[in-house]
């Protein structure tokens, strides 16, 4: 409470009032609920103070508004102010405001259930538009948060004093089943507000360190409406809340409530270096407040750099969720994973205050914040791309693989992520084709999508699978991250186009023509002896399904594919290595039936001996896997038919 305030004090307390203290016991299951109180609901100590100060605030807002027709309730006052006291040597730590205050009806209906919330019982007094206005200032349950002060206290003593009146009230319980309240004289009263003392316990002497105070009360409290002054004891024998100079710890205004057009991007840049722990300057700032079925208010950053834990399987968000300006949880998952990159505060007037804070992420308004709140990001990302593709093509470079994660998580949002979804493609290595110019650029007779999956689109680019399509001026999407291998195998397509990769099933392109001055592949007319020749290789090879001609390759003799039905290759390689996939399912060994080399062999396939052909075979289908990236199924035989044909060719 203000400092000159408390120095307003009565001379004369006022006749009538009882002079022992009246005993109480809590109503209904207090115990109990105290118990769970301290031990279940709150997963942290430091949220005491927390609430402390939030009913401090609710407590002037209170004062606010009955002011406004009732002017002489706060007079000539410097404002409203919430003072945290600490005395280390009395194991004291007081919060003091100077606000409505209480009366002894209102103390004993605040304190004696924990049912009972003086916020909601103010709230119902105030009717319409009224309420609305008023109810986005107010922050939770004078009754319910408040038993949170038992986590650190063996004794708590509430003074008080309601605004216009000459009577002043101690509550004081050890949270053990009863309370007290009883006549507090005037000259120890506050002039008015409320004051709660804390004996702290001793394991928690920490709290009565001036940083831990201050580290709370930025953490949790700095969005508050009312300024914070802390006052350390420096006389032994003092009162707490008289010794030492206030100290301004919190200047009582939320970055986020203020007007955009009064925050210098400055401003913005030292609260997003606080917010998301970096250095960097923010790559893009979105600021706004949402209006109608629920009101809240969002600052939102987009990193400049991408953060050193973006792809930590244990990361938290940090995304901050305030319920009227009182810090509720410090890393919400209020976005989907695919936009933890972004960093946000969101101050919502709308989230219930139950017993439990951490609880509000359950709410069903919880839910549909955290939708319109995404869609809004989604919608000023797409903006970028638009209106500032150079900004973009940084956004997309550090967290392109991250945005793609929702093309499989969010199939809701897909076609609005393939608006900004950016790729490499075999004409295009620079990541930067959008599906929509892919489109556009779709040789005649092209009905579908054509892309290939990989650890690298520079090595995807020369991988034999493409020769056939190159060769048709065919552009085929290149996709290197991790997942593009499981959103790619469940969306349905884009514009009306399937996606269709070239590595599995039949390749279905003889039908678009060959660019002009290259020479396309066709699987057709193959020479009696080469079909001859398959079918031994099939006969020889147990580890194919099939091995047929190839209308994709053109240069290399051999490429392997996947089966028409089934995961592709590589979705197929990373479900095995995850245990999710029993066994690999056997590859189709397709051959370039024109190659010199097949030709070749062609002529020998009536030769007695047999071996060097069968071990060419061999070498041939362990080539194709080492072109896909693999190891050769059989090292050591694979070594020894490779030096058997050096030794043939050297003799």
């Amino acid at each position: 409470m203000d400092a000159n305030v408390e120095a307003a004090k009565p001379e004369t307390e006022t006749e009538g009032q009882p002079r022992q203290p009246e005993n109480h016991e809590f109503q209904a299951d207090v115990s109990r609920l105290l118990h769970l109180m301290v031990h279940s609901v709150y997963s942290e100590r430091d949220i005491f103070l927390r609430e402390l100060i939030s009913n401090g605030a609710d407590a002037c807002e209170k004062l606010r508004h009955e002011a406004l027709t009732k002017p002489e309730l706060t007079g000539d006052f410097a404002g409203f102010q919430i003072n945290i006291a600490l005395d280390k040597d009395k194991r004291l730590l007081s919060v003091g405001d100077n606000g409505i205050g209480m009366s002894r009806e209102e103390l004993s209906t605040a304190l004696g259930t924990i049912a009972s919330s003086g916020t909601r019982a103010f709230l119902e007094k105030l009717g319409g538009e009224e309420k609305s206005a008023i109810a986005a200032d107010l922050i939770g349950h004078f009754g319910i948060g408040f038993y949170s002060v038992f986590m650190v206290a063996d004794k708590v003593e509430v003074d008080t004093r309601r605004a216009g009146t000459d009577e002043a009230w101690r509550w004081t319980s050890d949270g053990k089943g009863t309370y007290a309240i009883e006549p507090l004289p005037l000259e120890e009263a506050p002039a008015r507000g409320t004051r709660v003392r804390l004996h702290m316990m001793e394991d928690a002497s920490d709290y009565l360190e001036s940083w831990k105070v201050q580290s709370i009360v930025r953490e949790y409290s700095s969005g508050i409406a009312v300024p914070i002054a802390l006052i350390e004891a420096k006389d032994k024998d003092a009162k707490e809340e008289e010794s030492g100079e206030p100290k301004k710890i919190s200047e009582g205004s939320a970055l986020w409530a203020r007007s955009r057009d009064k925050i210098e991007q400055s401003e913005y840049t030292e609260f997003y270096r606080g917010l998301a722990g970096q250095f960097d300057e923010p790559l893009l700032t979105i600021h706004w407040r949402a209006e109608g079925r629920h009101e809240y208010t969002v600052l939102a950053f987009i990193p400049g750099s991408r953060p050193l834990d973006l792809f930590d399987p244990a990361r938290k968000g940090r995304n901050k969720l305030y319920v009227r300006r009182v810090l509720i949880s410090r890393d919400t998952d209020l976005l989907p994973g695919w936009l933890r990159f972004v960093r946000l505060v969101v101050d919502s007037a709308d989230l219930p205050l139950n017993v439990s804070r951490e609880m509000v992420q359950k709410s069903p308004v919880f839910g549909a914040i955290g939708k319109a709140v995404t869609n809004r990001i989604l919608q000023e990302i797409t903006k970028l791309a638009e209106k500032e593709p150079e900004k973009f093509a940084k956004l997309w470079e550090a967290f392109g693989p991250v945005l793609k994660e929702g093309l499989y998580e969010d199939p809701e949002r897909r076609d609005q992520l393939f608006e900004i979804a950016r790729f490499a493609t075999s004409s295009d290595l620079d990541g930067k084709r959008t599906l929509k110019d892919y489109v556009g650029a779709l040789r005649p007779n092209q009905t579908a999508i054509y892309y290939l999956t990989g650890e690298d689109a520079k090595r995807l680019a020369s991988s034999p699978q493409l020769e056939g399509f190159r060769a048709r001026g065919i552009e085929v999407l290149l996709l290197s991250d991790p997942v593009d291998t499981f959103w790619v195998s469940t969306a349905v397509g884009y514009d009306g186009k399937p996606f269709k990769s070239v590595t599995q099933g039949a390749a279905d392109i003889s039908s678009i023509p060959h660019v002009e001055g290259q020479e396309a592949p066709v699987a057709g007319d193959v020479k009696a002896e080469v079909a001859t020749l398959l079918a031994l290789m099939k006969q020889t090879i147990g580890e194919v399904e099939d091995v047929r001609a190839s209308e994709r390759l053109s240069d290399s003799p051999v490429c392997l594919i996947a089966p028409e039905h089934g995961p592709d290759r590589r979705l197929a390689r990373i479900l095995a290595e995850h245990g999710r996939l029993d066994d690999m399912p056997k590859p189709v060994l397709e051959v370039n039936p024109r190659h010199a080399l097949i030709e070749s062999l062609a002529r020998h396939i009536n030769d007695s001996d047999k071996t060097w052909l069968e071990d060419t075979f061999w070498l041939l289908y362990e080539m194709a896997r080492v072109s896909d990236g693999e190891s050769p199924s059989d090292p050591a035989g694979f070594a020894g038919r490779l030096t058997r044909a050096l030794t043939k060719l050297a003799a």
